[in-house]
C-alpha cells in the first residue's frame, strides 16, 4: 500500500447608566475611552491601579487597544465617576433545560458554581441533567443581587462580517429567538440594520450608527465586578526565562513586564517578580489549559458523524483485479483507508475507556468541487448530530458546515489545509503554515536571544516581513553574488546569549556555506540553527545531518515525536490488528476522532471544549482559537529540534 506524508476565536458592551453597588464587593469601575496609542501600562498608571487588575475587568484587551474602545477601570480610592443607584432585588429564577444544553453551559450563563447549583437542585447529582427539567438558579447570595433591571430594550446594530450565530452568542440567546424579535432577518442579515436582542421595543428602518450596543431604558443597569485580584512573589530560578515564566503563570511576556518593569532589561535569576496567585492565573489565561481528558459522566449519548471518500458509488463496478490495480496506484483511496482504519482504531480505544457513542459512517463520495453531502443530511437527517468529522476536501467540508449552521453542530475539518470560507460551526483542524512562522517568532522572542536572519534573493517576502514586523531581528548581509558575506555576519554575532540563526533558502551551496560559518564559530559563540517551515534541502544526502544536530536545527511543527507508553501501546496494537506500521493519515485519523469523541465525552459541548481545553494526542496538539471572520483554527505547534544523540526533542 503507497503512502503519503504529510507534516501539518470585544464585545465592547457600553451602557448609558451603570450601578456597581454590591453586598459582597465594595470595589467599583468606572468607564474609560481608549486614547489612540495609549497602552494599558500607561493607562494603569494614570488610574494609579495595576495592568492585571485591567486586564481582569476586561480579557479582551489582552488581543490590544483599540482607539475609542471602552474600559471598565477599577477605582479603589475616592468617589467613581459612575452614577450610583439601589440594586434590584432578585427575584428566584428558573431555567429550563434544552436538548443539547450541559452544566457548564448553564453555570456559565448564570455565573453560579457547580456546588451552589447543584445544592439548590438535589435531583442533579441523583439523576443528572435532563431535558425539560426546571432547575432552582441560586442567587450568589441570600441577600441582594445586582440584576439587569426588567423592561430595558436592548438593541444591537449590524456590523460587516457580523453573522446571525455571532451575534446571537454575544448576548446567550439562539439564532431562532433573534429571528423571531426580527423577522425581517430570516432571508438577509443586513450591515447597519438596528436589531431588538432584549426585551420590548419598537424598531424604526435601519441606520447605520457606530458599533455599539445600545441601552434604552430609564433604569440602569448592575454590573458584577470580579473580586480583587491577590498577587505574591516569585523568585526567578536560574535558567528560566521568559518562555517558561509564560507558561508557569499564563500571562504573556508584555504582561510581565508591566507588572514588573525591570524584566524590560531582560530575566535575570533572583529577580523578585510580581505575579498573581495560581487561584488568579486562570482569569488571566482566558482559562485555556492543556488538559488530559477523561470520560464524564454523560447525561445523553452523543451522535458523532464520520464523512470519508471510499467513492464506493465510482468503483462499484471494479473486478478483484482492478480494485488490487487501484489499492496499488490510487493514492487518494489508500489515504482514505489509512485515515479510517486510524478512525476505527480510536471507536475501539473510546470503547475500552467507557465511552458508549452512536457512531454513524457515511461515503462522502466526494472530488475536490464535488461530493454527495447533500443527499446524506437529507436522507439520515443528522442535524441532531452533536459533531461531524469530514468531508476531505475544503469545498464539501465547508458546504456541510452551512447545512449544520442554524444548528450549531461543530464541523471537524480533518486533512485541509485551506484557509477557506468563514463559518461559524467550522473547526479547522490543519496547522496552517503562517502559524507555524508566528509561533517560532514567538518563541524566539521568548528566548530573548540574538536573532540573525540569512534569507537569500529570492525570497523577498520573508525579507520584507521579518523587516516590516519583527524589528529586532537582524538581516545577515550577502555578497554580490547572493552568498552569505561571512565576515559581515559574524560581527552580527554577540557572545553573552544564544546566537539563532534563521535560514531562508533552499538553495543547497548557502546552506552548507552558511553551516559551516556556524559550526567555525562554535568554540566562541553560542549558535543554533533555524527554519521557519519544513525545507526539503535540509533532507538530501548533500546536507550532512551530522551537522545539523551539532547545530541542533530547530523547527515548528503540527506534528511530535512521541514516545509515551501511550503511544508505543496504540503503535503495538494498530500493528497488531492491521499488519503494517501506520501511516501518518493513519494516526492522524485515530488522533481526530478519538480527541473528538473525548471532547464529546466532556460535560460540555464540544464549542466549549474548544474555547478552553488544549489537548494533544498521539502526534497532534489541538488547541482552537476563535477567527475574527468566524470559525475556529487550530494553533496547536511544537517547537522542535535536533539533538546531538540523533533524536528529535521538544525546545522549552
Amino acid at each position: 500500500m503507497n503512502h503519503a506524508n504529510m507534516n501539518y476565536f470585544s464585545v465592547v458592551f457600553c451602557t448609558i447608566l451603570f450601578s456597581v453597588t454590591s453586598s459582597f464587593s465594595q470595589e467599583k469601575v468606572e468607564k474609560y475611552v481608549v486614547g489612540k496609542g495609549e497602552t494599558i501600562a500607561q493607562i494603569a498608571q494614570k488610574f494609579k491601579t495595576t495592568p492585571y487588575e485591567i486586564y481582569k475587568l476586561n480579557p479582551d484587551a489582552q488581543n490590544g487597544l483599540k482607539p475609542n474602545s471602552i474600559l471598565l477601570i477599577p477605582k479603589n480610592n475616592g468617589k467613581s465617576s459612575l452614577t450610583s443607584t439601589k440594586t434590584v432585588t432578585q427575584q428566584p429564577k428558573t431555567h429550563v433545560v434544552i436538548a443539547k444544553e450541559t452544566l457548564f453551559g448553564i453555570e456559565s450563563k448564570y455565573d453560579v458554581t457547580d456546588e451552589a447549583l447543584k445544592k439548590a437542585n438535589p435531583d442533579l447529582e441523583k439523576y443528572g441533567l435532563q431535558i425539560g427539567q426546571v432547575l432552582n438558579i441560586p442567587s450568589k447570595n441570600n441577600s441582594k443581587t445586582p440584576v439587569v433591571a426588567k423592561n430595558v430594550a436592548i438593541y444591537h446594530t449590524v456590523q460587516p462580517k457580523e453573522t446571525k450565530y455571532s451575534i446571537a452568542k454575544q448576548y446567550d440567546i439562539t439564532i431562532e429567538e433573534l429571528e423571531r424579535k426580527n423577522p425581517e432577518i430570516v432571508a438577509n442579515l443586513t450591515i447597519g440594520y438596528e436589531l431588538l436582542i432584549k426585551g420590548n421595543g419598537s424598531k424604526t428602518a435601519a441606520k447605520v450608527v457606530p458599533a455599539e450596543t445600545k441601552v434604552v431604558s430609564e433604569k440602569h443597569i448592575a454590573v458584577s465586578v470580579p473580586e480583587p485580584v491577590n498577587y505574591i512573589d516569585y523568585t526567578v530560578k536560574p535558567k528560566e526565562t521568559f518562555y517558561s515564566l509564560s507558561k508557569v503563570f499564563g500571562l504573556t511576556q508584555q504582561q510581565l513586564i508591566e507588572l514588573n518593569p525591570a524584566l524590560s532589561a531582560g530575566v535575570q535569576e533572583g529577580m523578585v517578580l510580581k505575579v498573581p496567585s495560581k487561584s488568579n492565573q486562570i482569569a488571566v489565561n482566558s482559562a485555556k489549559q492543556k488538559v488530559v481528558l477523561t470520560k464524564k459522566n454523560s447525561q445523553d449519548k452523543k451522535t458523532l458523524v464520520l464523512l470519508f471518500p471510499f467513492n464506493i458509488a465510482k468503483n462499484g463496478g471494479d473486478t478483484i483485479t482492478s480494485t488490487v490495480n487501484r489499492l496499488n496506484n490510487d493514492k487518494f483511496l489508500n489515504m482514505t483507508l489509512d485515515f479510517y482504519s486510524g478512525a476505527l482504531m480510536a471507536i475501539d480505544s473510546a470503547k475500552q475507556v467507557g465511552i458508549s457513542m452512536d457512531v454513524k459512517i457515511f461515503d462522502s463520495n466526494e472530488t475536490k468541487t464535488t461530493s454527495n453531502v447533500s443527499s446524506v443530511f437529507s436522507d439520515n437527517n443528522l442535524t441532531n448530530a452533536d459533531a461531524v468529522v469530514g468531508p476531505f476536501y475544503q469545498s464539501n467540508v465547508e458546504r456541510t458546515a452551512s447545512l449544520l449552521t442554524q444548528n450549531n453542530v461543530p464541523v471537524i475539518s480533518p486533512l485541509s489545509k485551506d484557509a477557506g470560507n468563514p463559518m461559524p460551526n467550522l473547526y479547522q483542524s490543519i496547522v496552517s503554515t503562517s502559524v507555524m512562522k508566528s509561533a517560532m517568532f514567538d518563541f524566539l522572542t521568548a528566548k530573548q536571544g540574538n536573532v540573525i536572519a540569512v534569507i537569500d534573493k529570492k525570497k523577498e517576502t520573508i525579507r520584507k516581513y521579518i523587516l516590516e514586523n519583527q524589528k529586532e531581528i537582524k538581516i545577515a548581509p550577502l555578497t554580490a553574488t547572493g552568498g552569505l558575506d561571512v565576515e559581515n555576519f559574524k560581527r552580527l554575532l554577540v557572545t553573552d546569549k544564544m546566537n539563532y540563526v534563521i535560514l531562508e533558502t533552499g538553495n543547497t551551496g548557502m546552506i552548507k556555506y552558511t553551516m559551516n560559518a556556524m559550526l567555525g564559530v562554535m568554540a566562541n559563540y553560542q549558535v543554533q540553527l533555524v527554519i521557519l517551515e519544513p525545507n526539503e534541502t535540509l533532507d538530501t544526502d548533500e546536507i550532512s545531518f551530522e551537522n545539523l544536530t551539532k547545530l541542533h536545527l530547530m523547527y515548528p511543527s503540527a506534528t511530535r515525536e512521541n514516545n509515551t507508553p501511550e503511544a508505543q501501546l496504540f503503535m503495538q496494537s494498530y500493528r497488531k490488528k492491521n499488519k503494517v506500521n501506520p501511516s501518518t493519515y493513519a494516526i492522524r485519523g485515530f488522533d481526530i476522532t478519538f480527541d473528538t469523541m473525548m471532547r464529546l465525552s466532556q460535560d460540555k459541548t464540544y464549542q466549549e471544549t474548544a474555547e478552553t481545553m488544549i489537548t494533544e494526542q498521539v502526534e497532534n496538539k489541538f488547541d482552537y482559537h476563535k477567527n475574527e471572520e468566524g470559525g475556529y483554527a487550530n494553533k496547536g505547534v511544537y517547537i522542535l529540534y535536533y539533538d546531538t544523540d540523533l533524536t528529535i526533542k521538544e525546545a522549552k
